[in-house]
């Protein structure tokens, strides 16, 4: 399979990212390697800036500009159903999943490394979860703090509003507002493509960053344990893959491809807004209906966490292995429907999946300090989750477009054309 320049730049970045890691972290002293790394962070940070200065009005652009094509609440209330409905299912296939691998893969048994103490403190603000806090912070106080904020999911309750009302009027001015919104999601498509061309910059400082301070050696030692949650992920992509197939044929092949460069880039960045953009692009391409991908990706992004939900019950269950705590059967179960109550409220908590797992251990006599044995890899156990939250919001997108009828065919050289890096001046086809 022929990867396009900006794929191929990416997949460079990586391995470059690696080898100077690995460089500074055995040349350099500690403190100068955090030093070093700094330096990275400051490159990706950067990037990523860069990125969430197109995602909240990009967000309210389309949806807006999708709400109001709709015609009626009816279509909005079937389409956020059905939603709903993908996103519930893949979570519990998500958890299952987690829970059955970790019984079968035993990844905290026999664990080699010294156990914190129960009363150990995490440094994870729990306290931010909760089911009070989380149903108020839905709904915006204000649409500007919001904005400057990134809060999608307020967005999201903003824009709907915005956008029925604004598709309710049928006057003159109302469409001119309507066709200025349409405008505003190319010229924030344009500006994400602009942003796209330092992407390999951003992905390389990001795993130099991670390998100068944390070194080649924390994967040595936590091996077991990330290759027992990468071969978890893998089951999981294989469900989803094949849940995709089963609607949308073997067009969910073509997806795949479409989404391979924002899926290796959140892989890289494990950064899911860094991919918002370029993902809604993708999905444009495959022929999605610029409405249903304008409600359903930011819905999803905060209720369709495909790869965080099968890590913490994962994770959760490593805990109990490594400090030799027998969970029985049903105890399981009972904690699987807690995660999927409580992991509904994690976007935009800091560490959301980490913090999931440290709010709910309690609950089943498990301590809370166990996830310290996991801090130092969480990194890289979240460029997996973020990937597969990628993929799966794809699919779950394209799969409800598909049952609204609303994935129109597209020109075949255009949907097999990525984004790559481009010369100045250079102009990127948009479909239509």
């Amino acid at each position: 399979m022929k990867m396009n320049r900006l794929t191929s730049w990416i997949l460079v970045a990586m391995v470059l990212g690696v080898i100077v890691g690995y460089a500074c972290n055995t040349m350099a002293s500690p403190e100068v390697a955090k030093e070093i790394a700094g330096y990275f962070g400051m490159v990706t940070d950067i990037f990523l800036r860069m990125i969430k200065m197109i995602i909240a009005p990009l967000v309210f652009a389309t949806l807006v500009a999708g709400l109001a094509n709709m015609g009626d609440g009816k279509t909005v209330g079937r389409i956020g159903g059905r939603a709903l409905m993908w996103f519930i299912g893949a979570s519990l296939v998500s958890l299952t999943i987690g829970l059955v691998a970790a019984n079968l893969l035993h990844p905290g048994s026999g664990i080699g490394v010294a156990l914190p103490e129960a009363g150990t403190a995490t440094n994870l603000k729990t306290g931010a979860l909760n089911l009070k806090d989380f149903i108020t912070q839905v709904f915006p106080k204000s649409i500007v703090e919001s904005m400057a904020g990134n809060s999608i999911l307020q967005i999201l309750v903003f824009a709907v509003f915005f956008g029925v009302a604004l598709g309710n009027l049928h006057n003159q001015t109302a469409r001119s507002l309507v066709a200025t919104m349409d405008d505003i999601v190319h010229v924030m498509l344009k500006v994400t493509d602009y942003v796209m061309r330092v992407a390999p910059l951003g992905v390389f400082a990001a795993v130099a960053g991670a390998i100068t301070t944390q070194g080649v050696g924390m994967l040595t030692v936590f091996g077991k344990f990330m290759l027992c949650f990468y071969l978890a992920l893998a089951a999981l992509w294989a469900v989803l893959i094949f849940a995709g197939y089963l609607v949308l044929g073997r067009e969910v092949f073509s997806l795949l491809k479409l989404v391979r460069t924002p899926m290796l880039i959140g892989f890289s960045t494990a950064s899911s807004e860094s991919v918002y953009p370029k993902l809604m692009e993708q999905l444009e391409k495959f022929g999605v209906s610029n409405r249903v991908t304008g409600f359903v990706l930011p819905l999803g992004y905060s209720f369709n966490l495909d790869g965080s939900m099968i890590y913490t019950s994962f994770a959760a269950l490593f805990v109990a292995q490594a400090y030799g705590i027998e969970m029985s059967l049903a105890s399981q179960i009972t904690m699987l429907l807690v995660l999927m109550v409580s992991s509904k409220g994690i976007a935009g908590v800091p560490r959301s999946s980490l913090v999931v797992v440290a709010a709910v251990l309690p609950m089943f006599g498990l301590p809370e300090a166990g996830v310290l044995l996991i801090l130092g890899i969480d990194h890289f156990l979240d460029m997996g989750r973020t990937a597969t939250n990628v993929m799966g919001n794809a699919i779950a997108t394209a799969v409800v477009a598909k049952w609204e009828g609303a994935i129109e065919p597209v020109d075949p050289a255009l949907a097999e054309t990525e984004e790559a890096i481009l010369a100045p001046g250079e102009l990127i086809p948009q479909a239509a």
